[in-house]
C-alpha cells in the first residue's frame, strides 16, 4: 500500500512538472459599437450621412491562440496562431486567412532574444504604431491611424517572414525581420522583369524611466503582390501599381504622473514601376490624461501631406474618452474629425482632394464639394 501511495505521489509531481513547463492560452478581443459619419459620398455623388453598426475601432476583433514550451536553460518553443474576424457578420478578415493576424512559431533565450517564422508583423507596427500614435495609446484606435496604413503603422503583417526581436539590453531593444516572396514574377511588372513581394524592416526602442525613443524601417518590395496585398490608396485614389514602398519613422513617449504625452513622424515613398513617385509625410502629438484608474481621456492631432506627383493636405483630430467597467471590459466614445485640401492625380486627371480612408476605412469617400468630415462613436470591447 506504501509503494501504490508513493508510485502515485511521484506521477502526480511528474505530471505537475510537465504542467509547469509547457502551457497553451486562448485569448482574444470583441470590440463593437455604432458609429456616425458626416458628408458620405452617396450615390448620386451628393453629401448625406451615415449611421452605422462598426467592428474593430479601439481594437481589431481577434481570437487566438499561443503557447510556450520550457525547453530547459531559459530556452523557451513558443507560437501564436491569431485570428480577425468581424463581429457584425462573423466573417473573417485579413482576406479572408484563417489566421490572418498572426501565425508563427519559434524560440526565445531568456538572456538574448527571439527567433521567429511566420506570417508576423513588422517594426514599423511594433514599435511606432503601438507605442508613439495616437492609435496605440488611445481608444481612437484604427481611426487615428493613416491614410489605409501606408506607413504600416497598424497591420503591417509579413508574410514568410523570419524575425529576431531582442531581450531589453538595459532599456534598449532592437530586431530585423525579413520576408521571403515565394514568388519569382509579377504580372505587374514590365515585360520581361521579375519581381518579387519580398519585404524586410528594422527596429530599435530605448526606454529610460519616464521617457523612451523608438525607430523603425520598413521595405515592401511589390505589396500589391502579397496576399492580402499591402494597401496603397490614398485619399481614395490608388496609386499606380507600386514597384516598392518603403516607410521610415521616429516617435517618442513621456509618461509624467497620470499623463502620457507621445510625438511621431513617418516618411512613405510610393515608388511606382513607371511614372513619378508619390512621397507622403504624417506629423503627429497627442496625450492621455488618467482621471482615475477607470477614466481616461484622450486626444490627438495628425497633420499629413504627399508631394512629388501629388499635391495634398490632411488635418485631423481624435478624441476619445473610456471607462472600464472591469479589468477585461471598457465602454468608449470617440469623434475624429478630418479635413483635406489640395489636388491629387487619378491616373493622369487632377482630382480635389478628398477625405481619405483610415486604418479601418471609417472615412469614407466625401460628397461632392465636401472636404470635411466628423465619425462619432459609442462602443464596448472585451477582451478574454
Amino acid at each position: 500500500m506504501k509503494k501504490k501511495i508513493l508510485t502515485t505521489a511521484i506521477l502526480a509531481s511528474i505530471a505537475g512538472v510537465a504542467h509547469a513547463q509547457s502551457s497553451v492560452t486562448l485569448y482574444g478581443v470583441i470590440d463593437a459599437g455604432v458609429n456616425y459619419i458626416s458628408n458620405v459620398k452617396n450615390a448620386t455623388n451628393g453629401s448625406s450621412h451615415q449611421f452605422s453598426y462598426g467592428d474593430g475601432v479601439a481594437q481589431g476583433s481577434r481570437w487566438g491562440l499561443r503557447g510556450t514550451e520550457d525547453l530547459g536553460g531559459g530556452l523557451k518553443a513558443i507560437f501564436v496562431l491569431e485570428n480577425g474576424f468581424n463581429s457584425g457578420n462573423g466573417t473573417a478578415g485579413q482576406g479572408g486567412a484563417m489566421f490572418g493576424r498572426q501565425a508563427f512559431v519559434g524560440l526565445t533565450q531568456s538572456n538574448i532574444g527571439s527567433l521567429t517564422f511566420g506570417r508576423q508583423y513588422s517594426f514599423s507596427t511594433d514599435v511606432l504604431g503601438s507605442q508613439y500614435s495616437t492609435g496605440g495609446n488611445t481608444v481612437s484606435g484604427n481611426w487615428a491611424y493613416h491614410f489605409n496604413d501606408v506607413d504600416q503603422l497598424t497591420s503591417s503583417r509579413i508574410n514568410n517572414a523570419v524575425k529576431f526581436q531582442s531581450v531589453n539590453f538595459s532599456g534598449f531593444t532592437f530586431g530585423g525581420l525579413y520576408g521571403f516572396s515565394n514568388t519569382t514574377s509579377f504580372a505587374g511588372a514590365s515585360t520581361g522583369a521579375t519581381a518579387s513581394s519580398r519585404a524586410y524592416s528594422f527596429g530599435t526602442n530605448y526606454a529610460y524611466g519616464p521617457f523612451s525613443l523608438g525607430a523603425a524601417y520598413t521595405n515592401i518590395n511589390y505589396p500589391g503582390a502579397a496576399t492580402p496585398a499591402f494597401s496603397t490608396t490614398i485619399s481614395n485614389v490608388q496609386q499606380t501599381t507600386l514597384k516598392n514602398l518603403r516607410s521610415f519613422g521616429v516617435g517618442g513617449r513621456y509618461i509624467v504622473g497620470p499623463a502620457t504625452l507621445w510625438a511621431l513622424w513617418t516618411n512613405t515613398l510610393l515608388s511606382p514601376i513607371a511614372g513619378s513617385s508619390t512621397l507622403y509625410n504624417a506629423y503627429e502629438a497627442g496625450g492621455k490624461y488618467a482621471f482615475t484608474p477607470a477614466l481616461a481621456a484622450g486626444l490627438g492631432y495628425t497633420y499629413s501631406r504627399t508631394s512629388g506627383s501629388q499635391t495634398a493636405h490632411w488635418n485631423q483630430v481624435n478624441a476619445s474618452l473610456d471607462y472600464a467597467l472591469s479589468k477585461r471590459t471598457d465602454v468608449y466614445g470617440l469623434v475624429s474629425y478630418q479635413d483635406a485640401s489640395g489636388t491629387l492625380t487619378n491616373s493622369t486627371t487632377k482630382v480635389q482632394a478628398q477625405i481619405g480612408d483610415s486604418g479601418s476605412s471609417i472615412f469614407q469617400p466625401s460628397g461632392s464639394g465636401s472636404q470635411d468630415q466628423v465619425a462619432v462613436r459609442v462602443g464596448i470591447r472585451h477582451k478574454f
